[in-house]
């Protein structure tokens, strides 16, 4: 019997993929009495103004007060990556690969950005602090150890996104402290016209979001992740969270009759292959629909599983629609 990680072990996976992974507005939808998701409230186009201010409660509730607007930003986790492309902005420093992405910077662009050594878990506080950061943004229950070291020297801001929602919130909180709310306005407006556009043809197939480097798979579920947050608006995504000990068994997928796959394969050192093919050993897997009928997608994992802002999440509503057709 093959489970799935808890929620802890996907942040610590894709960590290890040399990356980042994984107040909302909105709560999750219920399920009805046949365990499908009701559809969700439909998605507001209209975007309300943002105010520039160097203080402010960021939609977590946690206070940020800084000196002047932040100029030189260094990103520990790639929604920051995400959120600055939005409002026009390269960051001084980061330990993201998605800015290399063609939706991003691109390759070349992206070499100009410096990497900070140590990994996603561990990041070097001496080499962050050498970039002479105004702010340093990074993932609250994994960076949040480095604040100590960071504390006086520069601004740490804990971020914890797990819906798009989430998402939206910091990408309008960034927008204000450092003065780009033109661009955070526009970039909210763009990517809610997407999903309400997307939202008003659902499909009616069953999709799932796996995730991993072997048989040891996740799935990702609304409550928890930020692309699999998008999926009840525009699909049945009948994956609940089980909390931290939570997992769903290659049976219980079997059972579900899912008929479009989502994999987001994640590298661990000399680690090669996908996850479906790797997959593909146990027998269980070809008798899933989506498998048996080729509807079977490995997606960039630097955009599902770990860009999680705005830019990432319309890539992700436009290859998921498409698929869903």
């Amino acid at each position: 019997m093959l489970r799935s990680p808890s929620r802890f072990v996907r942040n610590w996976l894709t960590a290890a993929a040399v990356g980042s992974l994984l107040a909302g507005c909105g709560s999750s939808s219920e399920e009805s009495a046949n365990d499908k998701a009701r559809p969700a409230a439909k998605t507001e186009v209209t975007v309300e103004p943002i105010k520039a201010s160097t203080e402010l409660t960021d939609t977590n509730g946690v206070k940020i007060s800084l000196k002047k607007k932040p100029e030189r930003i260094v990103c520990l986790f790639a929604l920051c990556d995400d959120i600055l492309t939005e409002l026009g902005i390269v960051p001084t420093a980061t330990n993201s690969a998605v800015l290399a992405h063609p939706d991003f910077l691109g390759e070349e662009k992206a070499k100009e950005v410096d990497i900070i050594p140590g990994g996603f878990i561990a990041p070097e506080v001496e080499a962050i602090l050498s970039h002479k950061p105004d702010l340093v943004i990074g993932l609250g229950d994994t960076h949040g150890k480095i604040a100590p070291a960071l504390k006086g020297a520069t601004t740490f801001w804990a971020m914890q996104p797990e819906t798009w929602q989430d998402s939206v919130g910091y990408l309008r909180d960034t927008a204000a402290l450092t003065g780009r709310t033109a661009q955070g306005e526009k970039a909210e407006r763009a990517f809610r016209v997407k999903l309400a556009a997307a939202e008003k043809t659902p499909s009616d197939k069953t999709a799932l979001i796996i995730y991993g480097s072997d048989e040891n798979f996740g799935v990702a579920t609304s409550e928890g992740d930020v692309a699999a947050s998008l999926f009840p608006k525009i699909a049945d995504y009948p994956w609940k969270s089980r909390g931290v000990e939570g997992s769903y068994s290659l049976e219980e997928i079997l059972a579900k009759d899912v008929d479009v796959l989502f994999v987001e394969t994640l590298s661990f050192g000399d680690a090669e292959g996908k996850l479906s093919e790797k997959l593909a050993a146990n027998p269980l897997w070809s008798k899933i629909p989506a498998v048996k009928n080729g509807d079977v997608h490995e997606v960039n994992s630097e955009v599902w599983a770990k860009g999680r802002g705005t830019r990432s999440l319309g890539i992700v509503l436009d290859e998921a629609t498409a698929a869903l057709r």
